[in-house]
Formats: C-alpha cells, structure tokens, sequence
C-alpha cells in the first residue's frame, strides 16, 4: 500500500493493516439511556447531502456539498478488489494501484503527487476486498486541477517496463515486511479469509504470491487497466466546499469525453453455507505468545440481519462493556484486550461481498484456545437463548450510531467521501448513508437472538490460532 504523505496512516488501508499485538486502552463507556420510541423519533438523525447522477459513459458522480471549511475530499474508485483479481496473477490489484502513480498521458512518473503537495494537499490510495481507490483532500481552490489530473490517469496510463518492475520489487518488499518478517503478519485479515472461505476469489492470497507478482507483464497492465480502469466501472466523489454547478462542468469536460468500457461479467463470489466448524494453526517463528482468531460468515449485505450484526457486534466485541470483554478480560484475565469486527480492512458498511464477523486476541501460553471458545461459546450462548433486554439494546444503538458518525468525519470528511463512493459502486445508491441509522432503529431483540443463533452457530466458525515456532525453528 502507497503512503504517500505521513498524515494518512489509518489502519484500514492493505499496507497499514493492524498485525500485531498491541495493547489499547479502551475509555470506560457512558451510561446508556434507554431511548421511548417517542424520543427515538424526536432524536435528530444523520442527513448527509448526496447529488448523484451518472455520466453518459457510466461514470457515477457523487457530490456532497459542506462549507463548513475551504477544503474538497476528491475520490476515484474502481469496482475492483482483491476478490476479482485474475487468477495467477495473485497480488494483481494491489500492485496496480502502485502502478497508477507511474505516470499518465500528461503526468510523468510521481507528478501527481508532486501536484497535490504543491497545492497543500494529501492523497493516497488503497486496495480492498470490493475496491481500489485514490483520494486528495486539498483547499477548494485546487479542485479543478485534481478533477483534471484524476481524469487524465483514467484516460490512460503511460508506463515503462523499469516503472513496473521497480513496482514490482517496492510491493514485494510490501510483502516481506507486512507480513513474511513481521510477528503475526496478515493475523487475522490476510489468513481468516483464506482459511475461512471456500470460494477461490474469496480465499487466495491477496497480497499475492511472489512469484505472480514477478511474473506480471506489461501486457498484463494494459489488458487490467483496460478492464477494470473504465469510467463505466468507476464512482467520482467530490466532498466539501465547492459550487455544484461548476464542479458538474468541471467533471463533464474532464471526464466527459472518456471513451465507456463494456465490463465483463463479474465472477461468482459467493459461498455455500458452513456447515462444520474449521480449525487452522499458523506456525510463527517470529510471535512470541499465541492468538487466537474466530470468525463467523455474516449475513449478505444489506439483509435485517446484516444490520442486526451490526448491534450484534456492539454488544459482543467493541468497548469494554462489552459481553465477551467483560467475560475474557475483566472475569477470567485470559487476556488484555479484545478486538476485531466486521471487515478489518475497512468498516461493515462499505463492502459488498462474502465476510466475516472476527474476534481476535493475544494470550498466554498457559491460557489454551480450547478454554478462550468455551468462555466464547457461553458468552453467544447467552445471546442465542433470550432477546436482549432494553437497556442492552439502547446501548447497542447508541454505540452504533456514534461508531457512524465518526466513520463518517473520519480524516477530515474522507469517511463521507468512503461511503458514498463505495454504496454507489456498488449498489447505485449513495444515499444509502442517510438510512443506516433507520435500518439500525428496525433491528428488534428477536432479530438479534435470530440471527445469533444463525450466523454464530459453532459450524459456521472459523478458528484460526498462531503459535510460536519451536526455538529451533527460530534459529534457522
């Protein structure tokens, strides 16, 4: 993953993924107040402004208007992930979004970088399940130049056979350092899919494998950017300060006469229902105490019970007031913290694809996984068995809202920008946002305890532990 300024380092993004241990103190919460539905009503609720249309070659526009402050978040992101790379091309869309600073039609190699800092700006860009994006945050006064310039390297991309295998060594090197060298590299978001899908677009090796990625040709950047880089398989976002009218015109003459792509039939990425528990141990010359990963297929997207998870997950895993907080932590002291979630690559809402709800830790040696699942396993039992209690639900709710908000204002508006950008990728509705809050409002206690007893089944788990290597294995 591209750093390309200092300022953007959020776990979220592929390079930047959360692999080792750490220790985070987790605020204790504040009381929740259990809401009427009078008062739920009354509560004002999340409006974000979305002016959406499409462009005659397909290309979806997004734009949100804030002048709160003189600055624009602009996106660019293409519908395609690691989960629809081309097979023995492992590590493809990854290292592509390397090669898209190497230089376009009227940009040389790192130009566009060049213009973003020069007009105060930060940029980066990322690779996700569902996705490849860029985005510049910059003052409004620099918006044409960035529409421009993202335009121009839609149109075409001007690379050197040094520029791709200088690439290629740079994420190799990406490779060796994330994840080879490093303790409990890829735990748990690069090895629970791979372990816990069956479906091969789901479960290979998205960083790649070494040798596909020294084996990508020329030929092969064209024919992927060809493919995936059209504007009919892309969404433009623009958020922030600026005047709708001329940011329309602006974004019709640059990306207006972009010839569209016809787009081939997206391959199948589902996945069958589990129907047995599957157990993985990782050997870790470099870890110097075990882990231990869980992780449950959700619910497709978009579903009652995909949102219901969402409540599941507050009341589970995320702060310490959590259930399995309070009863691994606090009870047992079978660890130091807990964390995980839905999508560790970026958050539950902006994906579209087979996922899993993940619980990770760091233990002792003399604490086994076998008694961490027992605790687990009558933490969910307690959920499966009764609908929650009122209070519970409240708190969930609270939580929930307050983890969107804050992905939403994340790094200065890039959140909104997120969200908008991959609901209308993915399923043309970028005011999707604006009921988020609804569909968590319609999620019941019967729902919660539905879906519980159906997603956290025991045969729907994944398990996934690391172990240190033996001694010798360290010394080799």
């Amino acid at each position: 993953m591209k750093k390309v300024l200092g300022a953007v380092t959020a776990a979220a993004l592929m390079g930047c993924a959360a692999t080792q241990e750490a220790q985070k103190p987790t605020p204790p919460p504040e009381p929740a107040k259990v809401e009427t539905p009078a008062a739920a009503v009354a509560r004002p609720k999340l409006q974000v402004p979305v002016d959406y249309y499409k462009l005659d070659n397909g290309l979806k526009v997004v734009l949100s208007r804030d002048t709160t402050a003189p600055k624009v978040v602009v996106g660019v992101y293409y519908n395609i992930g690691f989960r629809i790379e081309p097979r023995n091309r492992t590590g493809f869309a990854h290292l592509f979004e390397h090669m898209m600073f190497q230089g376009s039609r009227n940009m040389g190699k790192m130009e566009f970088i060049r213009l973003v800092q020069k007009n105060g700006g930060m940029l980066n860009g990322s690779t996700r399940f569902d996705f490849t994006n860029y985005f510049e945050l910059v003052p409004s006064n620099a918006l044409e130049p960035m529409l421009w310039a993202e335009a121009d390297r839609m149109a075409g991309l001007e690379v050197t056979q040094d520029n791709l295998k200088n690439q290629q060594g740079v994420v190799s090197n990406e490779v060796k350092v994330n994840v080879l060298n490093q303790p409990y590299g890829g735990f748990p978001w690069l090895d629970m899919p791979q372990v816990a899908n069956t479906n091969w677009y789901n479960a290979h090796n998205f960083y790649g494998d070494l040798k596909d990625l020294d084996a990508a040709t020329l030929e092969d950047v064209g024919a992927f950017f060809k493919t995936y880089y059209a504007p009919s398989n892309a969404a433009l976002v623009v958020v922030g300060d600026f005047e709708p009218e001329q940011a329309k015109a602006w974004i019709q003459k640059y990306f207006g006469p972009l010839p569209t792509a016809a787009q081939p039939q997206k391959p199948d990425i589902s996945e069958p229902r589990q129907e047995k528990e599957k157990r993985h141990d990782k050997q870790d010359p470099l870890a110097t105490r075990p882990a231990l990963a869980v992780g449950y297929h959700m619910p497709a997207v978009n579903t009652p019970e995909y949102y219901a998870m969402a409540l599941v997950d507050e009341v589970l895993l995320q702060g310490n007031d959590s259930m399995l907080y309070q009863q691994l932590v606090q009870k047992k002291g079978m660890t130091g913290d807990l964390q995980g979630g839905v999508n560790e690559l970026g958050n539950h809402w902006n994906y579209n694809g087979p996922m899993q709800w993940t619980a990770y830790l760091f233990h002792d040696a003399t604490t086994t996984s076998d008694a961490i699942l027992a605790e687990i396993d009558g933490v969910v039992a307690q959920l499966q068995a009764q609908p929650v209690d009122a209070s519970t639900l409240a708190r969930a709710r609270v939580k929930a809202r307050s983890r969107l908000y804050g992905q939403i204002e994340a790094m200065f508006d890039f959140g909104r920008a997120d969200l908008l950008a991959s609901s209308a990728l993915f399923f043309d509705d970028p005011a999707r946002i604006n009921r988020l809050e609804d569909e968590l409002e319609k999620v019941t206690p019967e729902l919660i305890q539905k879906t519980a007893r159906e997603y956290l089944r025991r045969e729907n788990r994944t398990v996934l532990t690391v172990t240190p290597a033996p001694t010798q294995a360290k010394a080799r």
